[in-house]
């Protein structure tokens, strides 16, 4: 097994350079999957029909939960996968990537089954009434029941490919399956009566089965990527290499775990948001879903950006270059944190504009006003937030980054969004997700900062 060709972006590259080289095709992967996210929303929006954008928004908590196998299986093994090249240990990378991958196959299964077992109980509990049953149904059935091991593979793989440094192929792979939903999205949803050459109007359906093809697509481009580079990569899916051995399984689990505990957290805090909207009326459901898809763009750059240095932390973390890992933090910090706040302000000023582009109902707008400009004030504290939980991620402190999930979610968004909602109604709703994240990044800024003395110290104590 040949060394990876990357190990330059590791170890010698100038810490901007390569940083740079890491974040920018995971930036443009994720806003490539937030743009086709978006225009899921936008072309069923485009039917002005707010039971079928009301589909879409009930739904998301159960994508959301893709994210926990995801990061269990995504996160856990590439960390396991980055420290395990940063000590030329390709061993254990191989086993961690084929642990990694079976794992997400059979936890994509078990959701499907899941799903078509109890199909009606979930509906109720995702809130979805009489008026909204049959949409949600009908786009869970292809995004769920048959698209939940292709959505999850296609992340997973992405995370293993990422580890290595090869970030431009990760991003390829991403988008090729982001570019084709795009271009299905008009085609499934609308009705040729809308001018749409061949438009089968499927509404949110259409939507469900165009996501579930590009991500078959995206995953069979990862796969035949992995074939071709076989002899020269460390990522093994060979059944072989599939093991229960401890070492890996806590390895992979121990980062894994806090990572899947915290997007479960994300999709209970979804869910019981939602909740609480649908007392509002189903006006008030949608518009929540088109500022949170809106609000998806900026925090998938502060969150493509904090998870794209990743593999270089872990690398140099374990190679025990703190140096090269404090600088890469400070890089990412002076970088996202201006950006998002000029992000943030802009945001604030245009929200209705940035909603009426969706739809042009007067009450949806109202609502999706109120929401992201809630929302869009979090951004500037995601950097921040997200750089801290995506170290500890990368160097196997598993526990620091469960404690953070359960800061956010259940110490202080939950309650807040509770508290504010009983105080203010709708206008006070959307900010419980501010409060966490200020909080946290207080909490965060003095962790990471005395994490990185103690470590900087070590190094030179070391030599």
């Amino acid at each position: 097994m040949s060394q990876v060709a990357n190990t330059s972006i590791f170890e010698d590259m100038p810490v901007p350079k390569a940083a740079r080289k890491l974040m920018i095709p995971t930036v443009i992967s994720s806003l490539v999957m937030v743009i086709y996210s978006l225009a899921d929303t936008y072309f069923v929006s485009m039917l002005n029909d707010p039971v079928q954008n009301a589909a879409v928004t009930l739904a998301a908590p159960v994508l959301l939960a893709f994210n926990a196998i995801n990061n269990l299986f995504g996160i856990g093994s590439s960390s396991m996968m980055s420290r395990g090249l940063g000590r030329k240990d390709f061993d254990t990378v191989k086993k961690s990537a084929a642990f990694g991958f079976y794992c997400s196959l059979a936890g994509g299964v078990l959701i499907s089954l899941l799903c078509l077992i109890f199909h009606s109980p979930i509906l109720r509990l995702l809130g979805a009434d009489e008026a909204t049953m049959g949409a949600t149904a009908d786009y869970m059935k292809w995004t769920i029941i048959c698209g939940a091991a292709p959505s999850i593979l296609n992340v997973v793989l992405a995370y293993f490919v990422r580890s290595e440094g090869a970030a431009l192929h990760a991003s390829i792979g991403t988008m090729s399956g982001c570019i084709l939903n795009m271009i299905l999205d008009p085609l499934f949803i609308m009705p040729s009566s809308s001018g749409i050459p061949f438009g089968l109007g499927m509404g949110a359906a259409g939507a469900g089965l165009a996501t579930f093809l590009s991500n078959c697509v995206a995953c069979c481009y990862f796969l035949i990527l992995l074939f071709v580079k076989r002899r020269r990569t460390c990522i093994s899916l060979n059944p072989k290499n599939f093991t229960l051995e401890k070492k890996i399984v806590l390895g992979v689990c121990g980062v894994g775990i806090p990572a899947s505990i915290q997007n479960l957290l994300n999709v209970t805090g979804m869910t019981i948001l939602n909740n609480l909207m649908a007392g509002y009326g189903t006006e008030a459901v949608a518009a929540i879903g088109i500022a949170q898809k809106i609000y998806m763009i900026p925090m998938q750059v502060a969150l493509g950006g904090t998870q794209g240095i990743m593999p270089l932390i872990s690398y140099s973390y374990s190679s025990k270059n703190y140096h090269r890992m404090d600088d890469t933090i400070r890089f990412v910090r002076r970088l996202l944190i201006p950006c998002m706040a000029a992000v943030a302000v802009l945001g604030w000023i245009f929200a209705s504009s940035l909603i009426r582009i969706f739809i042009d109902n007067p009450e949806i707008v109202r609502y999706g006003t109120i929401f992201l400009r809630a929302l869009v004030l979090v951004i500037p504290f995601l950097v921040i937030d997200f750089l801290g939980v995506g170290v500890f991620q990368s160097i196997g402190k598993g526990k620091i980054s469960l404690i953070f999930a359960i800061l956010r979610k259940i110490v202080f968004e939950i309650p807040a969004t509770l508290i504010l909602n009983a105080l203010f109604a709708v206008n006070g709703i959307a900010y419980g997700a501010l409060v966490a994240e200020v909080m946290l990044a207080c909490i965060g800024t003095v962790i990471l900062t005395r994490m990185m003395k103690k470590l900087l110290q070590e190094g030179k104590e070391q030599t």
